[in-house]
This record gives C-alpha cells, sequence and structure tokens, in this order.
C-alpha cells in the first residue's frame, strides 16, 4: 500500500492538482470537456492548503488505523483489506459527517452539492494517479509504505 505525499518545499501553489484531480473525477476525463460542457462540474478529492511561503496539496493518508472508518456510523466508509484503501461508499452514506470531524488531518471533504462526502480514492480504476503525474514541480510523489 502507498501514499501521496507533499513536498512544500517544491510546491508553488498553482493547484494543478485539484484541477487534474476533478478531471480524473469527471465523466469525460478531458480537462476542456470536464470544465465547459459537463452539466455537473467536477468536485476535486483534495485541497491545496495555502500558509504562504509554504503550499501544499492535503488528500486522504488512508491511514493504517482510520479513524474516520471507526467513526463512520453507517458502515460508508472502510479499509481494503487487500490495498490498504480507504474506501467510500456514497449509497451508504447519511451525511453525518463524523468522519469528517475525526480525521485528524482534515482530509475528507463536505460535498458541496449533496449530503455526504468527497474523498482522495488513490484515482481507483484509473492507470495514473491524476494529481502525482500532473504536478509541474514533482511536488506530490507516490511512496509505498
Amino acid at each position: 500500500m502507498g501514499r501521496i505525499m507533499a513536498k512544500p518545499e517544491v510546491c508553488m501553489g498553482c493547484h494543478l492538482c485539484e484541477v487534474w484531480c476533478a478531471v480524473a473525477h469527471s465523466k469525460s476525463k478531458h480537462i476542456v470537456k470536464a470544465f465547459l460542457y459537463e452539466v455537473n462540474k467536477p468536485l476535486p478529492r483534495l485541497v491545496v492548503e495555502e500558509k504562504l511561503p509554504l503550499t501544499f496539496a492535503l488528500q486522504c493518508r488512508h491511514c493504517a488505523e482510520p479513524d474516520c472508518v471507526a467513526a463512520c456510523i453507517s458502515g460508508a466508509l472502510s479499509k481494503d483489506p487487500e490495498s490498504g484503501i480507504v474506501v467510500h461508499d456514497p449509497n451508504q452514506c447519511v451525511g453525518c459527517y463524523s468522519c469528517v470531524l475525526t480525521c485528524p488531518y482534515g482530509n475528507i471533504l463536505i460535498n458541496p452539492r449533496q449530503r455526504g462526502i468527497i474523498k482522495c480514492d488513490l484515482c481507483a480504476g484509473m492507470d495514473t494517479l491524476y494529481c502525482v503525474s500532473h504536478c509541474p514541480n514533482e511536488a506530490l510523489v507516490y511512496v509505498d509504505c
């Protein structure tokens, strides 16, 4: 199991990781079509934190013992035993936001469009991690743990 690590010393705060994360979770997977033509604009699963002069991307850390999974009252969050990824099932989520409150990193985001959350899924089912592969300064890296 791996995780995405941020290197704040080289992050320039361009927010391209947010843009490409949104593209990765769009229907078209095309940057222009995703933002201009899709009815429901895609939402990124990470946030660039800016406290100048430092900037860095925050996304789910897929913890070894995730507090969010323990706090989830509906069972919408679970840890995949094979991959180690914390998985979210939006169909089970009741929108209680207990996971948001218990995440020690603040990396679970409230979905502004509907009751529920959005979180990093490490680009599940895709060939590449969009935020990592499109970072111009290589401020995001995927490391095996």
